[in-house]
Order: C-alpha cells, then sequence, then structure tokens
C-alpha cells in the first residue's frame, strides 16, 4: 500500500485514519464484499479499507466530507478498480435519492462525534440497507447490542435491535489507528430484519415512547410515560409500573407504544 499520503487528520472531522493490517483483514473477511454489489463506504479516510474493498469488489461508492481527501482517494483508487466518491456529510444524504440499485451494504469508520446520530439517520433506510458493518467506539457497540439489565442499556439500544439483528464482532485498540484515539473501538454488524419480529403501527411514537422512558433513568415507567398513560393500564400489559425503563425488553415497549396508540 505504500506510505501514507501527508494528510494530517483533522478534529473538526473527528478523523482517526486507520493503519493496521491485521484489523483491516479481519473487517474485509467480515464484510465478504463481492462484485456487482452495492457497497457505500461512509468517511473512507485516506483509504485504508477502501483499496482493499475495491480490489474485492472493483467498484463502490463513497461518502467523504473532507474535500482534500476526495482528490487523494481519486487519485489512488484508478490502481483498484472505479470509485463513485460523494464530497457530502451523510448526515444529509437521503440514501433514497442515490442512483445505485438495491440493497446497499455500508461499511466505514464512522468518525465517533457523529456515529450516533448517523445511526439513527441510516435507520430511516433500513428497508433500503442489507447490512452495515461499522467502527465505533467500543462504549457505543456496548451500548448497540446491551439488553435488559445491563448498565449499557438504553434508547440506542432498544432503536437499533427494534430495526435490526445486532452483532459485536471484535475490539480494535487505540494503536491501530493514526493519531490513536484515547478510547476502544469495536466492530459491529447491524442486519436490517427482513421481517420485524415486534412491529409497531407507528415507529415515530416509538421512539418517542422510548425516549422519554430514558430521558431519566432512575424514574419509573410510571412517572415517565405518566402523561400518556396511567399506572392501573400499564399492569395490564403485565408490566411492572414501577419498574426503570432499563429493566424492560424491546417488547414491552412495544406494548406501550401500541397501547398509546390505540387510547
Amino acid at each position: 500500500m505504500g506510505n501514507p499520503p501527508p494528510h494530517r487528520a483533522r478534529k473538526r472531522f473527528g478523523q482517526h485514519f486507520l493503519h493496521d493490517q491485521h484489523v483491516i483483514h479481519r473487517m474485509l473477511d467480515a464484510i465478504n464484499p463481492q462484485p456487482g454489489q452495492s457497497l457505500i463506504e461512509i468517511g473512507p479516510g485516506r483509504g485504508a479499507l477502501t483499496f482493499p474493498l475495491l480490489e474485492r469488489c472493483k467498484q463502490l461508492t463513497a461518502i467523504e466530507l473532507d474535500r482534500d481527501l476526495i482528490v487523494l482517494l481519486q487519485e489512488k483508487s484508478r490502481a483498484f478498480g472505479q470509485i463513485h466518491l460523494i464530497s457530502a456529510d451523510v448526515l444529509k444524504i437521503d440514501l433514497s435519492t442515490l442512483d445505485l440499485p438495491t440493497p446497499y451494504r455500508l461499511v466505514g469508520n464512522l468518525p465517533y462525534n457523529i456515529s450516533t446520530p448517523l445511526m439513527f439517520h441510516l435507520l430511516e433506510y433500513s428497508d433500503l440497507i442489507e447490512d452495515m458493518h461499522f467502527m465505533v467506539q467500543k462504549e457505543v457497540a456496548q451500548r448497540i447490542i446491551a439488553g435488559p439489565g445491563s448498565k449499557h442499556y438504553g434508547r440506542l439500544s432498544v432503536m437499533l435491535q427494534y430495526h435490526c439483528q445486532c452483532d459485536y464482532l471484535f475490539d480494535v485498540a487505540p494503536g491501530s489507528f493514526s493519531p490513536p484515539p484515547k478510547v476502544d473501538s469495536a466492530i459491529i454488524r447491524l442486519l436490517p430484519h427482513a421481517s420485524l419480529p415486534h412491529p409497531v403501527a407507528n415507529i415515530e411514537q416509538l421512539a418517542l415512547v422510548v425516549q422519554s422512558a430514558f430521558s431519566q433513568r432512575r424514574k419509573t415507567i410510571h412517572n415517565s410515560l405518566k402523561t400518556v398513560i396511567d399506572c392501573a393500564r400499564i399492569a395490564e400489559l403485565d408490566i411492572d409500573p414501577g419498574a426503570r425503563a432499563e429493566n424492560l425488553g424491546l417488547e414491552d415497549f412495544v406494548k406501550l407504544t401500541t397501547l398509546i396508540i390505540d387510547s
């Protein structure tokens, strides 16, 4: 791959460039890209993952905010395959408008400062996505896969698990990046459900219920939701009104939401 180009990481973009070849190979094995797939890389950076992906699938789309990196990627990619570069903020991109066949396969080393809002943004297009393989802060990965009763369990856990099967693949140490971040990282796989295990009639209402329940973690469900549902009706669902949000499963939140919708 040669020496990395003289591009300094920029704090405002949350840039930490991956350089560990062992980690890159493990990511490639997990992704298993194939020619003809609609592969979209978010935040390709200097191309540490981009060029090996191109070698395997021969073409991909990459979304990069740093315009200086666009030029670098365009020049170096010619030796590996065809790359379609989109210079944009991924948080502002409407994936349904991309001129690519669906389903999409999304990959990327996500900037830590936008990883959570970005995943919520991508969930809006879950019906267009086959799978997602992301590098995120380890704490975020733990939150994504957490179940009821865990200290990591929260709004992110419930909403991602509503839409996707969430798998924690492996850890990545700070030394795998330049410059090294101050935290550990992890690779996760998100597989949008072909059929939702616990469908709800109004996803926006579910999001509001979950947000309200976790906004003050020490409050009971009854206190968190008392403006929209009373204690007796919560009990009718076989849910303890005195329980806290961290003790309720996804199915419980769907039951509460459905009751509110039907009221």
